[in-house]
């Protein structure tokens, strides 16, 4: 849902999803081909956030900040499930991982990636394509080539999302056992697709 706070309306690019189940309110602003997921609360009303291109915040986020704050997630940035971003800066093409949370005024370089259940204190600044874990956040080592093509790669899958769930993505009820018969061939096809993926593997 898109909600206005004291005059503030989103402006979410028609070209992004906003999942029903999401919640963005007040001064924020969504740019083109990003993904929000269902139970993300994205609330810009004590400040402002700026989501650039290519962003995506996945289930169960939260983006805030103390009041008089702006706040940019920049262009490809990718938000792991039920990550916190209060206050906080990304750079370009960063990743945060699952759980994580990144505290005010801190700053994550462009192309770093955030370990799973990462806490970076307020403040913090890490440079460039640094790999950052731990209770408190290190840097430990330096992103390599490999690492930020696979993270590159799988951000692309979320940039593709929006334009697949304005497509395809629709409310409907529960599939009941009488339907499972009618869908049993289709259900066997992609069982035996997938069993042959595997040999190929092997």
């Amino acid at each position: 849902m898109i909600y206005s706070f004291k005059g503030h309306i989103p402006v979410v690019h028609k070209s992004s999803f906003v999942h029903p189940l999401a919640a963005v309110t007040g001064n924020v602003i969504i740019g083109k081909n990003c993904y929000i997921g269902p139970g993300a609360a994205i609330r810009g009303d004590w400040g402002e956030i700026i989501l650039e291109d290519g962003v995506n915040v996945q289930e169960n986020c939260t983006v805030h900040m103390f009041p008089g704050k702006s706040i940019v997630l920049k262009e490809g940035a990718h938000v792991g499930h039920g990550a916190i971003i209060h206050g906080a800066n990304l750079g370009r093409n960063c990743l945060i991982g699952m759980n994580s949370v990144i505290m005010d005024d801190a700053e994550i370089g462009e192309e770093c990636i955030v370990g799973a259940m990462t806490f970076v204190k307020a403040e913090a600044v890490f440079e460039r394509r640094k790999l950052i874990v731990g209770n408190p956040a290190k840097a430990i080592k330096d992103v390599s080539d490999e690492m930020i093509s696979w993270k590159t790669a799988g951000t692309k899958l979320y940039q593709q999302l929006p334009a697949d769930c304005h497509e395809s993505l629709h409310a409907v009820g529960t599939i009941r056992e009488s339907s499972l018969q009618k869908n049993k061939p289709i259900q066997e096809d992609l069982y035996k697709t997938l069993n042959e993926f595997k040999k190929r593997k092997k």
